[in-house]
């Protein structure tokens, strides 16, 4: 399996058979969209614009099943809902036997019925970019807390190559708060289950 970031929260979950693009809203940030033909499309907020040729796109609660990926959508509170609006999706992929989960801009406080939706987590995709679009470094921390993953990948923080729509923390700030030592990025994470640590590790990718 390989994990790809190509910025802001776009990732790229890909193995021999299949690949998942999650909130390719690349366009509308100054970058070309990185959807391909015969991609698994995922949305974890709002209305991005269609790509006919992708195999599905999924953009709500529920499970699916997708060339032998599973995905579970799980409704969550976006960082900007009101108390009790859940207008934000939080995905579980398990593929080639690993659990990844994309946090996508929640509220940081998860139920026990959302943690107990989500179960045990290998991989945690979670923003860290603040300026009250996303969540900063200390809400990440208290998702990353609860979820309890095995390896964590930060997203959605200052790139001077993004036109985000609000100012966004930059990696180094959001380290200041993060439980890790900061490590030198990598252009992708390519992994099977074996290779997946005991304590919890903090992993960077260069956006491609």
């Amino acid at each position: 399996m390989e994990i790809q970031y190509y910025g802001a929260n776009c990732v790229r979950i890909s193995n021999k058979k299949a690949s998942v693009i999650i909130d390719d809203n690349l366009e509308g940030l100054g970058l070309k969209s990185v959807t391909k033909e015969g991609d698994i499309a995922l949305r974890t907020f709002g209305t991005f614009k269609d790509n006919k040729n992708v195999k599905i796109v999924i953009d709500s609660p529920g499970e699916f099943e997708v060339s032998n990926i599973s995905v579970k959508g799980i409704a969550a509170r976006s960082h900007m809902d009101e108390d009790k609006l859940k207008s934000a999706v939080i995905y579980k992929l398990t593929i080639s036997d690993i659990r990844v989960v994309i946090a996508g801009h929640i509220f940081a406080d998860l139920s026990d019925e959302q943690l107990e939706a989500l179960g045990t987590v290998d991989i945690l995709i979670v923003p860290i970019g603040n300026a009250g679009y996303t969540l900063d470094s200390v809400g990440a921390s208290k998702v990353i807390r609860k979820i309890e993953p095995k390896m964590v990948i930060p997203t959605h923080y200052a790139d001077s190559e993004i036109n985000y729509e609000v100012f966004q923390q930059s990696l180094d700030e959001a380290m200041k708060e993060l439980p890790f030592e900061k490590k030198e990025a990598v252009p992708k994470l390519k992994l099977k289950e074996s290779d997946l640590p005991e304590i919890t590790e903090l992993v960077i990718l260069e956006r491609v």
